[in-house]
């Protein structure tokens, strides 16, 4: 049985990416041997990340690595997250051992950081799509963290080294859609280097789908990216009997509060995984505004394991989770059309159509044994020539 090490740097708040990691590890131990290893940006700074901040490479992280590969002696390595805690040595190590090395890519952050410059992030323009970033008129430095001209140095300079890992390592790259390839390409990342593979995630033998439910879920960080102003705005001046429950928490959250004081609008908080799995199960849709291009959404492929429609904005790269002309989709930023798209959970009939179409569309994409069967075609190709 083939082995493989999957590392992971786990961020400070759990989230919807360190949901889908473990979803991978339960979908990998099904077929091969798996160890984990796990750094935690939680933990505290020792004065081997602060000199890594400089060098991007951590002795203390390097050397962890080394003891999991004298004794666990994988065939793959299967990279996730990296920032900050196991920093970049680790690909030199793998490069130098010469293991076969995969590298999954969640967001768009290492093409964000690859510049010290607004400008050369911007593209010329006024919002970063890929993160949510806004000019600020009288700044020329990439502030990418908006609280931290400290940590915003670090990162870019961690960005624009991993830009050049990504170019010159040997390295197998998987994405989450097609748009994201299309981005590594524009890049001048080598083509065969790489391709799609989707976040596995358990899909439940029987799903029954409420059409009748009382509510729509909005789950997920309440940041202005998101465009979740836009969302309250846009439900707040319809006249329909739905309630829009918003789960979740973030640097707006006191604001919305204030200004969305309405019947048809209630702010959950923070919840575990479980209990926003039961109000998406049982809600009439899930939705969401986000201003950003998206990887694979968690709350959108756990609404249709569970047959609940989404709305969606369709140039965000989300379409390919989603049947062809789907219904629940609008056009990115034209409000408008949000309105139209919401007046719409009216029609039972759709509903109980698109429910079916859904869960159809994301069981054929997520199955099980499609995955492995790609997985082991893009991880072990060469070694079957």
């Amino acid at each position: 049985m083939k082995r493989i090490l999957v590392i992971n740097t786990k961020y400070k708040n759990f989230g919807g990416e360190d949901a889908s990691i473990l979803d991978e590890l339960k979908f990998l131990r099904d077929h091969y041997e798996v160890d984990y290893l796990e750094y935690d940006n939680g933990s505290k700074i020792t004065i081997f990340d602060i000199v890594a901040f400089f060098t991007n490479s951590n002795k203390r992280s390097n050397d962890i690595l080394i003891n999991k590969l004298n004794t666990f002696n994988p065939d793959i390595v299967y990279v996730q997250n990296t920032w900050f805690k196991s920093n970049l040595g680790i690909f030199q190590i793998l490069e130098k051992a010469n293991i076969k090395t995969i590298l999954k890519i969640h967001n768009f952050r290492f093409e964000c950081t690859s510049s010290f410059n607004i400008n050369h992030h911007l593209n010329s323009k006024n919002f970063c799509p890929k993160c949510g970033l806004v000019k600020n008129n009288f700044t020329f430095f990439n502030k990418y963290f908006r609280n931290s001209y400290i940590k915003s140095f670090f990162v870019n300079l961690f960005g624009k080294r991993y830009l050049r890992i990504l170019k010159n390592n040997n390295l197998k790259i998987l994405v989450l859609n097609n748009l994201y390839k299309n981005k590594l390409y524009e890049l001048g990342i080598a083509k065969n280097k790489v391709a799609t593979f989707y976040n596995p995630i358990e899909i439940p033998i029987k799903s029954l789908y409420n059409s009748k439910s009382d509510y729509v879920v909005y789950a997920g960080a309440l940041t202005i990216e998101k465009g979740i102003y836009q969302l309250l705005d846009t439900w707040d001046k319809i006249e329909n009997n739905l309630k829009l429950y918003v789960i979740g928490s973030g640097n707006i959250e006191d604001q919305l509060k204030e200004r969305y004081m309405s019947k048809n609008i209630e702010f959950l908080g923070f919840k575990k995984n479980n209990e926003v799995l039961d109000y998406i199960k049982n809600s009439r849709a899930v939705i969401t505004t986000t201003r950003l291009y998206e990887g694979q959404p968690r709350l959108l492929t756990e609404a249709s394991i569970f047959s609940v429609p989404s709305i969606y904005p369709s140039s965000t790269g989300m379409n390919e989770y989603f049947p062809k002309n789907y219904e629940f989709n609008f056009e990115q930023f034209n409000y408008s059309n949000l309105e139209e798209i919401i007046k719409k959970l009216q029609n039972e009939k759709l509903l109980n159509t698109e429910s079916k179409r859904v869960r159809e569309h994301i069981t054929e994409l997520l199955e099980y044994s499609i995955l492995h069967k790609r997985f082991n075609d893009l991880v072990f190709q060469e070694d079957s020539k």
